[in-house]
């Protein structure tokens, strides 16, 4: 097996990277990381630099893909490493670059590392670090958001695993909204009731478009929305870049749902949500006008209510929130592993890890008790 990196994804044929990603799973797919190229969200000036390795057998033919990144900085992970980072600095030592085997700006769980019928992940992971650490000097390489078949690999590979809580909302065969609601308590289904009417109040209509329904102006306003939000939160006009909406909107509409609130015709906000088979992730949002509760509505409730409506049976809303636990959001860990080059601080931060990862238990057990559905549920 020899592992070859790729410095963008051009120069992979695309049959052969979607051959090998062939899940239903949206961020893998080679147009949407295409687009985030094309689009300049990824480049030296955005610190993320396209690292993609595929594995070939003795034939040439690609048995593995995965897509890394190389960082000079943390943002845009969220499985965050600030806290090794500070500790690198304030000893003296290189913490930056790193490499990362994630999808950039999206905490979604799924394929991290695509393998050809009758290969294994364990089988080609060694082939896969030894490129990159040959290619490289960095101070750690991560995979983050992983799915089981390879956290196992990278368990048995000695990598330190980490846990990030987040929230997933499941549906239990519920035939409408009204069928949700009535597995809540008495209480928390009053309460939604009464976020909902609101939106009614506000005379603001909810629409859900589809992507081939999103227009050039759609694009334009929803870009605007999305930098005026991260403007106000982060005090910068986000990760992303209209023409990477743009891209995404030509070559991914099967995959785009968005739930849009207009007044008097106007759009006044949105979210911008991505599908699978089985699931909706809920992705972007931004609006012109804040209104009460129309950030629940847009992001959680219709949301809900498309995956009854269309048979999914997850709604993945994004990352973090405490306040999603309320709405029927169930917290569940998610995995992220690292792999350190040989450090005065390993010990530690290897101590650290365990350390969160039983807090992080603890804390998911704490919150399961306050789950909104009735006990017999």
């Amino acid at each position: 097996m020899q592992a070859v990196i790729h410095s963008t994804i051009t120069t992979i044929p695309e049959a052969d990277w979607n051959r090998l990603f062939k899940s239903d799973y949206p961020f893998t797919r080679y147009d949407f990381l295409l687009a985030l190229e094309q689009g300049g969200s990824l480049g030296p000036q955005r610190g993320w630099l396209p690292q993609y390795v595929v594995v070939n057998d003795d034939n040439g033919t690609m048995i593995a893909a995965m897509p890394w990144f190389k960082k000079t900085h943390s943002y845009g992970e969220y499985l965050f490493d600030w806290a090794f980072a500070e500790a690198f600095e304030r000893y003296g030592f290189q913490y930056y670059p790193k490499l990362i085997n994630a999808i950039p700006f999206t905490p979604c769980q799924g394929p991290r590392l695509a393998t050809a019928e009758g290969v294994k992940p364990g089988d080609v992971l060694a082939v896969i670090e030894s490129a990159l650490l040959q290619a490289h000097d960095v101070s750690n390489l991560q995979s983050l958001y992983v799915e089981p078949d390879v956290s196992h690999a990278l368990t048995d590979e000695g990598w330190w695993q980490r846990f990030d809580l987040q929230f997933l909302w499941q549906n239990r065969n519920y035939g409408s909204f009204d069928d949700f609601l009535a597995a809540l308590v008495s209480r928390k289904r009053k309460s939604i009731r009464k976020e909902r009417q609101k939106i009614s109040e506000h005379s603001v209509q909810m629409r859900t478009l589809h992507g081939h329904e999103l227009t050039a102006d759609f694009w334009r306003q929803f870009t605007l929305f999305y930098q005026r939000t991260y403007l106000k939160r982060s005090g910068h006009g986000g990760y992303l870049t209209p023409a990477t909406f743009k891209l995404w909107g030509e070559h991914l509409a099967d995959k785009i749902v968005v739930f849009a609130a207009y007044r008097n015709e106007e759009m006044l906000a949105a979210s911008l949500c991505f599908k699978d088979e089985d699931t909706l992730y809920g992705r972007y949002w931004g609006c012109q006008e804040e209104l009460e509760f129309l950030h629940f509505e847009a992001c959680y409730y219709q949301g809900i209510e498309y995956c009854i409506n269309h048979g999914l049976g997850y709604f993945d809303a994004g990352a973090q929130g405490e306040h999603k636990l309320h709405r029927g959001f169930e917290p569940v860990l998610r995995e992220g592993f690292y792999r350190f080059n040989p450090s005065p601080l390993n010990e530690a931060i290897e101590q650290y890890c365990r350390d969160e990862r039983t807090a992080l238990n603890e804390h998911l057990k704490t919150l399961q008790t306050y789950l909104p559905y009735k006990a017999n549920d």
